[in-house]
């Protein structure tokens, strides 16, 4: 992408790699096997699957979707690319191991040098992060079971949330791609989405719908003013009242304010039993929300971006996979059209999908 501002009044911007364009052979699903976090078993010390992204690529390459020759590979964002959104002095902070360890949620973290913490660790979450703004370029409809740190914002982390892909990806989009100008975030992670609300308070391009779970974590009011419709949910909600709930404000958001993207942050912690979610909702529930969502965004021809953000049991794995097929065999995403740099219009690749394995591992 050229520094120079283009003639629809987009900012100079940094070179970066995530943006490089893509051979149309592949399916736009974004993967890399960094996503993964193992160290010493310490990823075990968090509730969160840290390996979740590669049993999700594994089912998707066993029922015959994927196959290793057309996965497009995530790169990791560099410091330039996070400084689009996060401030130096955050940046900085994450070069104490104490930090780290306090925003993921793991404590043996702060006795490691910070060298290995930010190997084993920061960049595993980094390569997620460039997955996410890699799968917004790619735009269409879009599938990245990853990323959705949303606890993140310009200046703190927490819940395992050390980088705000939700705001990088649409700051990137902002900055440097035509016909984009308004984004729609539909969060219906189990958590309430602090950081993205945080970074976008003021920001009026962005319309956010948030769905979760009242009574956890985070509870945060301030952010909670940047909620253009918020529906939150008492414990043990169940299928019937929350896919009624999610296809009656899905549809309002976007009748209520027509974006050029939807940002979907589709967590599975909804799952009955989820440790940290407190909600009921089955497996198959979980299927039928993700559909319900593409086919709004469907009908209105409006491009869509999904990350798949917290979930706590080992069977997420195989309902984010199962959900990707069901999308695919409804003709909800596919691989039909992958536009680069100099897309004359967003419609143009609505048929496109990106799968990007990663995912936040907080308590999102």
């Amino acid at each position: 992408m050229s520094h120079k501002e283009d003639n629809e009044g987009k900012k100079s911007s940094h070179r970066t790699q995530l943006y490089a364009s893509v051979p149309r052979s592949c399916m736009p699903i974004v993967y890399h096997p960094d996503y993964n976090i193992t160290f010493m078993g310490l990823e075990k010390l968090h509730p969160f699957d840290a390996g979740k992204w590669g049993k999700v690529i594994r089912f998707l390459k066993e029922e015959g979707l994927i196959s290793d020759g057309n996965i497009v590979e995530a790169h990791e964002a560099t410091e330039e690319d996070l400084l689009v959104v996060h401030t130096k002095r955050y940046l900085n902070r994450l070069k104490w191991s104490l930090v780290v360890a306090s925003i993921t949620e793991i404590p043996p973290l702060l006795f490691l040098p910070n060298f290995l913490v930010q190997r084993k660790v920061l960049r595993p979450l980094r390569t997620q992060t460039g997955g996410t703004i890699m799968v917004g370029y790619l735009r269409g409809l879009l599938c990245f079971p990853g990323g959705g740190f949303h606890h993140c914002s310009s200046d703190r982390g927490g819940g395992f949330c050390a980088y705000a892909d939700i705001t990088l990806a649409i700051k990137f989009l902002f900055e440097r791609v035509q016909g984009i100008s308004r984004a729609t975030i539909i969060d219906l992670d189990a958590h309430q989405g602090n950081g993205h609300e945080r970074d976008f308070l003021d920001d009026k391009r962005v319309f956010i719908m948030d769905v979760y779970n009242r009574y956890i974590y985070p509870g945060d009011g301030f952010a909670k003013r940047a909620i253009k419709r918020k529906v939150e949910l008492d414990w043990g909600t169940e299928d019937s009242e929350y896919l009624q709930k999610v296809e009656l404000h899905s549809e309002g958001a976007l009748n209520e304010v027509r974006p050029d993207i939807i940002v979907y942050n589709a967590g599975t912690d909804i799952l009955d039993g989820d440790p940290l979610g407190g909600l009921s909702i089955s497996p198959q529930g979980i299927v039928k929300r993700d559909e319900i969502v593409f086919r709004a965004a469907k009908r209105r021809g409006i491009p869509i971006l999904m990350v798949t953000s917290g979930g706590y049991q080992k069977k997420t794995a195989r309902i984010i996979a199962d959900s990707i097929l069901n999308l695919h065999r409804q003709g909800l995403i596919g691989a039909e059209v992958l536009e680069g740099e100099g897309s004359s219009s967003l419609v143009t690749s609505m048929m496109c999908t990106s799968v990007s394995v990663g995912s936040k591992l907080t308590a999102v």
